[in-house]
């Protein structure tokens, strides 16, 4: 079936030098060195797409252009070069057990920390900080650091920020962890966790790290202290928050625990505290 802007390129072999530079985008340095990312499944493409972020090409298959006609049109209609492979060609490019037959190649979308705090207007005027902040401070796990960020968008974050111990956001588990958040929300990468603070603080967030050795939990905190622009730390999954970590923030909070687990993973426990923040804000605001 032809596109709409005529074009009928096919790939047949994953050795093409077209796909050979996009599959090497499963490498962190080479994302790095070319700036661009996977983007894998239709929900990921269609949020990259409706969100304006840069994307280069689209790989699709048959099957798929035919699901997912009208988005695929729309592209081509867009200028985005749409490429047909084989399904054995999406299966190389893929990064899933059972590939969706869309792949397109985006370009980076984080944004200096500034820009994602908006300290200063194009006048350099004051422009209003987020009320809500995520920090991910050394979360190497993919799944969660996506999972995570996809709560921050859903909780009505004003911008997530990983650290530069965290894992690479536009690793392709976490792109599909983040269910399109990715491309919602204002993302800083690789900030250090003290210019973070620094920059936090004179944007008016007050940093609560959530540790479960928290001196008070979230049932501690009144509904005035939820309601204030905060920005929370979740830290690493295995060994917690670290001390130096803890020393940035202005007071560590736990997640109570009612019934006998022994504690919630970190995906979980960070939807928990960015919930009751923005809980907290919206009533504040009614």
């Amino acid at each position: 079936m032809p596109l709409p802007d005529g074009s009928s390129t096919e790939y047949t072999s994953v050795r093409s030098p077209r796909l050979k530079a996009a599959r090497r985008l499963t490498k962190r340095a080479l994302r790095q060195r070319a700036r661009a990312f996977l983007a894998e499944g239709p929900q990921a493409v269609t949020e990259a797409f409706r969100s304006g972020a840069p994307v280069s090409e689209l790989f699709a298959t048959a099957d798929a252009r035919a699901r997912h006609a009208g988005l695929v049109d729309a592209m081509a209609e867009a200028g985005i070069p749409v490429h047909m492979v084989s399904g054995e060609v999406m299966a190389e490019l893929a990064q899933t057990v059972t590939p969706q037959g869309l792949l397109a190649v985006c370009g980076f979308v984080d944004v200096p920390l500034e820009e994602a705090l908006k300290t200063s207007d194009a006048d350099g005027g004051p422009a209003g900080a987020p009320d809500l902040v995520a920090v991910l401070a050394s979360v190497r796990d993919p799944g969660n650091a996506g999972t995570v960020l996809r709560a921050a968008d859903a909780a009505g974050a004003g911008a997530v920020l990983f650290s530069d111990a965290s894992v690479d956001p536009y690793n392709g588990k976490a792109v599909r962890a983040s269910a399109g958040s990715l491309f919602h929300v204002p993302l800083v990468a690789g900030v250090r966790l003290e210019t973070a603070a620094t920059d936090l603080r004179a944007a008016g967030l007050r940093i609560l790290a959530a540790d479960a050795r928290g001196g008070r939990t979230l049932d501690d905190l009144s509904a005035a202290e939820l309601a204030a622009p905060t920005a929370w730390v979740f830290g690493n999954e295995a060994w917690g928050m670290p001390e130096p970590v803890l020393a940035l923030a202005d007071e560590s909070v736990a997640v109570p625990i009612y019934g006998r687990a022994e504690s919630l993973n970190l995906a979980t426990a960070a939807a928990v505290c960015l919930y009751a923040s923005a809980r907290a804000q919206h009533a504040r605001t009614k």
